[in-house]
């Protein structure tokens, strides 16, 4: 039998644990496909270790996590404001805030800064969106430092031309290119989404409406 640790944590352990594997694939093949680009040059190869450290590897890290954390934090916020009816994503129509969410029903059980009210109660209101928009905000540092690295390795090689600073790299088409392309489709995955709860079900995922709730019944 599944102890209970593991089990009252199973979700986290599933989504972590195939991050791990993931992102341990992902630098092997990218290790092996970095050294490609090197041998087309004729400049030594790497090993894995030393291309844990690459800019190639982190600006391939970063540009993907800071994706996600823009289209969770951004998330976040947008279903706090908005909604859309029918969809399981959404919270009802002409609802503020919920009842749960008045301090002055705080219980001893509640966390501290809802017992404290103030600038902590202030902050921790909105604590989920500020620490996902916090972590889209280093990995846009991430990817920026990684990706201006592995530009002016590219160039070296490519044509020996001088390298440039971060700033530099932040103005470049190249640097926007590759945050777009990602941007783009972390909020298509999400409009989908919010649009396929409206008719489609799936039966015991708190992301979808009971599968005998109407189209038109809105689910958060």
């Amino acid at each position: 039998m599944m102890p209970r640790l593991l089990r009252e944590n199973a979700l986290t352990v599933a989504m972590l644990g195939a991050f791990l594997i993931f992102l341990s694939l992902q630098s092997v093949f990218g290790w092996q496909v970095h050294n490609e680009e090197l041998a087309q040059y004729g400049a030594p190869p790497l090993s894995w270790w030393a291309y844990l450290g690459s800019g190639h590897f982190a600006e391939a890290v970063f540009e993907n996590w800071e994706s996600e954390f823009l289209q969770m934090g951004g998330y976040v916020l947008l279903t706090a404001y908005l909604v859309q009816q029918g969809s399981a994503e959404s919270k009802p129509e002409g609802q503020a805030d919920r009842p749960d969410d008045d301090a002055r029903r705080a219980t001893p059980d509640s966390p501290w800064p809802v017992r404290v009210g103030g600038l902590p109660l202030l902050v921790y209101r909105n604590s989920l969106s500020i620490a996902l928009l916090l972590i889209f905000a280093g990995s846009f540092l991430g990817h920026l430092l990684g990706g201006v690295v592995e530009y002016n390795e590219g160039q070296a090689l490519q044509s020996g031309a001088p390298p440039i600073s971060a700033i530099q790299f932040l103005g470049t088409s190249d640097f926007w290119f590759q945050s777009m392309q990602n941007w783009q489709s972390e909020f298509l995955a999400v409009g989908v989404l919010i649009l396929l709860s409206i008719v489609l079900r799936q039966h015991a995922s708190p992301e979808s409406k009971p599968v005998t709730a109407a189209h038109a019944e809105t689910g958060a």
